[in-house]
């Protein structure tokens, strides 16, 4: 890896695939539209319409409905108040929780994300794999109906594209996304007709989640994105238009997906991304939404792992870093039944895990801002620096989150999640509000990784 003073000049390179490093003033070029667009490619997929599947077995399409609407925004609005971090820190998300966490508990949160994508690469290739493994069958023969070969060739793709840089990704992205919004709409049409066909709305539902453990599902996807929060952020430069940008990218496509979801699984009376499809009418074409929409989204999966990686191993060449990640994520998509099986408890447990570490981020950045300057930028991506270790209160406030996130199943663990990670990192952590100084040291315990 090139070496890099990270506030003065920059590597004399360009962008590539795993780039940590601080993003100069001239490359803050990003159009807030462009960084809509990448939030909306990333959230049209098919685990947002898994999601609204995940809810239709346990409410009725009104109640879930009202569910989605409160989570969508309620989720993407805690990843949308960190967004503006992007272009006032210009450094990756996983760099810019070091102050509040602690390079070593910032390295415990790249773990997460790294670990966690695999799933989700995973789940993303399961899931479009079943509907081309369906309509393969019906077109090809049932030589082209095998699942997991399908899975395969879709997380080997996506892993060359975001192999060959951002570039290629862009390119793909502006091929992909106007035909997944074509798509949408065309799936948006064959839901309505299956619902006003069917009386999907009278039909009754069996026992399953509370309303309460229904809304952190949908919250708890939604925050999934909150360790992307600076990523892309950091290359556009307005703040404000960035938080617009992330809130409408996910608020919007989340509230227009996951009620489709909900719709066909009630059609198909499955949560089987193939015949949910086949009993909207839609076999084909959502084949084509779901495979265009995993790819998009795998792309962002593949590039935060990468990013994670970097920040703990920063010399670790970027083609090992990239393939590697696709490659485990696609091997995991040859055991598809598990996945499609735990996801409401995937989302549950994601949940618990990153809504303390909005809440603490939230806490550090805005509740008791400290002055965001070169000084802080060099002291970020120093190992010996002030933030080495691990932030004390921070990891406190992580803990506390998580398990008053559990302890409050009954009422939703949202919501005291995020007032007991945000109390217990003010009440524990006692710097100053506005005096730029180092930290203190009894706050910081210094762990090897």
């Amino acid at each position: 890896m090139t070496s890099v003073d990270p506030v003065q000049n920059g590597p004399q390179h360009a962008l590539n695939a795993a780039d940590i490093r601080p993003a100069r003033d001239d490359e803050q070029t990003q159009s807030t539209f462009d960084l809509f667009l990448i939030f909306v490619g990333a959230n049209i997929v098919a685990t947002t319409f898994q999601v609204g599947a995940s809810l239709a077995a346990s409410f009725t399409l009104g109640v879930t409905t009202a569910l989605i609407a409160a989570g969508s925004v309620a989720g993407a609005v805690l990843v949308a108040a960190l967004a503006p971090l992007g272009p006032r820190l210009r450094v990756p998300s996983v760099i810019a929780a070091r102050p509040a966490l602690g390079i070593t508990g910032a390295a415990l949160v790249a773990i997460v994300l790294y670990v966690s994508n695999f799933a989700w690469i995973a789940l993303n290739n399961v899931i479009a794999a079943s509907a081309c493994a369906r309509v393969g069958a019906i077109w090809l023969g049932p030589g082209a109906a095998a699942q997991t070969a399908w899975a395969i060739a879709l997380g080997l793709v996506a892993t060359l594209v975001v192999w060959r840089g951002p570039r290629a990704v862009a390119r793909a992205d502006r091929i992909a996304v106007p035909l997944m919004l074509a798509v949408g709409v065309a799936l948006t049409i064959a839901c309505l007709r299956a619902l006003g066909s069917t009386s999907e709305a009278a039909r009754p539902v069996a026992s399953g989640m509370t309303w309460s453990r229904g809304l952190d599902v949908v919250i708890g996807y939604q925050v999934s994105w909150i360790l992307m929060f600076a990523d892309y952020s950091r290359y556009t430069r307005s703040a404000r238009g960035s938080a617009v940008a992330v809130f409408l990218g996910l608020a919007a496509t989340s509230a227009w997906m996951m009620p489709l979801g909900a719709i066909a699984a009630r059609a198909a009376g499955s949560s089987d991304p193939g015949a949910m499809l086949d009993a909207v009418g839609l076999g084909a074409g959502g084949a084509v939404l779901l495979t265009l929409a995993t790819l998009t989204t795998n792309f962002v999966n593949i590039y935060m792992s990468s990013l994670a990686w970097k920040s703990l191993a920063p010399r670790t060449p970027d083609a090992v870093v990239v393939w590697s990640i696709g490659i485990i994520g696609t091997a995991l998509s040859a055991v598809p039944g598990v996945w499609l099986e735990q996801y409401t408890s995937f989302m549950v447990v994601l949940g618990a895990v990153l809504v303390p570490v909005g809440g603490i981020l939230v806490a550090h950045y805005y509740v008791r801002p400290k002055p965001i300057d070169e000084r802080l930028l060099v002291q970020l991506y120093d190992p010996k620096g002030p933030f080495r270790g691990v932030s004390m209160p921070g990891m406190a406030a992580w803990l506390a989150g998580a398990v008053a996130f559990f302890a409050s199943e009954s009422i939703g663990g949202t919501v005291p999640a995020l007032a007991v990670s945000v109390g217990v990192y003010l009440t524990t952590n006692r710097e100053p509000r506005t005096e730029n100084r180092e930290p203190r040291t009894e706050n910081f315990r210094t762990l090897e990784l």
